[in-house]
């Protein structure tokens, strides 16, 4: 007999886990095999914020956790949407497919949250997606009753959700792999649901909490578009867009993280064009195996010696903050692209040098440029026959530029032994704008 999509979502999940935000998460015997894995346990020695902890000591929760949550999250979505209607395309094989993907979208995630994320390495996604088609983690998805190629897919859009002999595993077409592309990744996605309720509770700031159970019951399945609205949702959408702004000013970027996460990627970007440390290296590391990494090889590279300064707590002073508008930038580019930004410090290093009369090493001073920040609003509300931005009293196309404008503040940092014998002066003021900082 055909298993049901009602079946696929409540059959043999008698596997708790107690989960310190949502409480008890229910996993199925085959799910339990999978984060029991080696590529899942990887994740409990991950951070899920990185460097916050030092200016939120409560924030140590892994990325283990959260995908536990997200997991737990997308199971009552997909729950929720079917009883709305998504059972009429949804495949019991799709539905399975779908919380593997859940649970596994950070299985190639890269160490110390995204200090990582703006180099030259593959997308976490597609090292997700390898991971799910290899051993042991492609017969143990296989065994949760979803199809590993489709699960895959779902995580990595640059896959097909074919396997190699052009079968699916009892998925559908290309439609249901794109619904629940649009779930796993939207406005309203179990992801974000959960990092920012998680991320605020361990921070022990407010900004975050969401109403769950009402923005679940406000939604509205759409094959094309995953999930619609009604106009009783708008707070909620409202809600999320204002927390993750909040969290990302107070939290996620505040000026300790921005150093913490700039000094690693001076460092390995530095490592990585001298060809000390090869790419693939950083791939499959946890939190701890990066800064050993790091420090193993600093004697070839003595940059990487900023690792062992950022795990000691030692980190790079501000010395300047001045707002970056992506909209009106029209400056000195190169020190945006991060490939180029070392030229740039070695510029300014010369010129404070000179300015100061103390020697500035272009290893002691960092730019740093925040990487460009979303907020997703294509939401569309199903009884007024709109889309959310102008149905929304509170966020439109001028909040959402506001929002980035006041987030991405260009800092300049530098190391304390230097700091602490450079006085401030109006000179240096006119260096800094000289570079467009």
């Amino acid at each position: 007999m055909r298993m049901s999509i009602y079946e696929a979502l409540n059959r043999s999940f008698t596997s708790p886990i107690r989960d310190s935000l949502w409480g008890h998460v229910y996993l199925t015997p085959e799910l339990e095999a999978v984060v029991s894995s080696a590529p899942f346990m990887r994740l409990h020695r991950i951070f899920q914020m990185g460097p916050v902890y030092y200016v939120y000591p409560g924030a140590t929760h892994t990325r283990a956790a959260h995908s536990i949550g997200v997991f737990h999250l997308a199971r009552r979505l997909i729950h929720a949407l079917a009883e709305q209607g998504a059972d009429e395309w949804l495949t019991p094989a799709g539905v399975r497919s779908f919380l593997a993907a859940s649970l596994l979208h950070d299985a190639g995630h890269f160490p110390y949250t995204h200090s990582l994320k703006e180099l030259p390495l593959e997308d976490h996604e597609a090292l997700t997606g390898k991971i799910i088609l290899s051993s042991p983690m492609k017969d143990l998805v296989a065994r949760s009753g979803a199809d590993p190629y489709f699960a895959a897919a779902i995580v990595d859009t640059g896959l097909n959700a074919e396997s190699k002999d052009g079968s699916r595993g009892g998925c559908g077409g290309d439609k249901e792999l794109i619904f629940y592309r649009k779930l796993l990744s939207g406005c309203l996605d179990p992801d974000k649901l959960d990092y920012l309720n998680r991320d605020a509770r361990y921070a022990g700031v407010p900004y975050g909490a969401q109403d769950v159970d009402f923005i679940f019951s406000r939604l509205r399945p759409n094959k094309e578009r995953g999930v619609d609205i009604d106009s009783k949702g708008i707070p909620g959408v409202e809600s999320i867009l204002f927390s993750k702004y909040l969290m990302y000013k107070a939290v996620y970027w505040h000026r300790s993280v921005r150093s913490a996460t700039s000094m690693i990627k001076k460092a390995l970007i530095a490592a990585l064009e001298k060809r000390v440390i090869a790419k693939e290296e950083l791939y499959n590391l946890d939190d701890q195996g990066l800064f050993a990494l790091m420090s193993a090889r600093s004697r070839a590279a003595p940059i990487l010696s900023l690792g062992d300064k950022v795990k000691n707590g030692c980190l790079y002073e501000t010395i300047a903050e001045i707002p970056f508008d992506e909209y009106e930038h029209s400056g000195n580019v190169d020190y945006v692209d991060i490939a180029k930004r070392s030229a740039s410090e070695e510029r300014l290093a010369e010129a404070l040098s000179d300015a100061t009369g103390v020697s500035i090493a272009a290893d002691e001073i960092i730019i740093d440029v925040p990487e460009p920040v979303s907020f997703e609003t294509d939401l569309y509300v199903t009884d007024e026959r709109r889309p959310f931005s102008k149905s929304s009293a509170l966020v439109n196309e001028e909040t959402i530029r506001s929002f980035k404008k006041k987030l991405r503040i260009q800092r300049v940092f530098l190391d304390q032994s230097s700091k602490k014998h450079v006085k401030w002066s109006e000179r240096i003021v006119d260096i800094l704008h000289t570079f467009n900082l």
